[in-house]
């Protein structure tokens, strides 16, 4: 068995050796690699800078001894103007005259009612309560002439309450 750590010949380089070659320039390519991190960097570093100082309140010198300095004073004047007077109300009067006055008269009443609820409102019949008021008989209670259950909303008898 052969003992496989043994040294084995080494090739022999060859002699003289040969002459170092000139170092050619790098591409462009590869000069941009150091450049552009170098500048991102710098840029970093001058924001970093810049607003490091942003919370801290600046002391600066402040003079050994105050100069006097000129006062100044604000003075404000006020006009007053007198208020405009007011415009001189024109009330126009118009006359009319009646030539002819027609008195309307009411139908006898027969007794049966018109609506046909039962409640005993007559020959008068209000649409809605708006009417009732412009006639001036709101409000309305039960047994009434003008009385119905549909003016009477909280059916407590009386209508147009409210």
């Amino acid at each position: 068995m052969t003992n496989p750590y043994a040294t084995q010949p080494q090739p022999v380089p060859p002699w003289p050796p040969a002459p170092p070659t000139a170092p050619r320039p790098a591409p462009k390519w590869a000069r941009k690699r150091y450049v552009l991190p170098a500048l991102a960097l710098a840029l970093f570093l001058g924001v970093g800078i810049g607003a490091g100082d942003q919370d801290k309140t600046t002391t600066d010198a402040k003079p050994a001894a105050a100069k006097p300095q000129p006062t100044v004073t604000v003075t404000a004047t006020a006009t007053a103007t007198p208020e405009p007077q007011p415009a001189v109300t024109v009330t126009a009067t118009r006359t009319v005259k009646v030539t002819k006055t027609v008195t309307a008269r009411a139908n006898a009443d027969s007794g049966t009612s018109e609506s046909g609820s039962g409640s005993g409102s007559g020959s008068v019949y209000y649409k809605n309560c708006t009417e009732a008021r412009a006639a001036g008989a709101a409000p309305i209670h039960r047994g009434e002439p003008g009385y119905a259950s549909h003016l009477d909303r909280d059916n407590d008898g009386v209508a147009c309450d409210s």
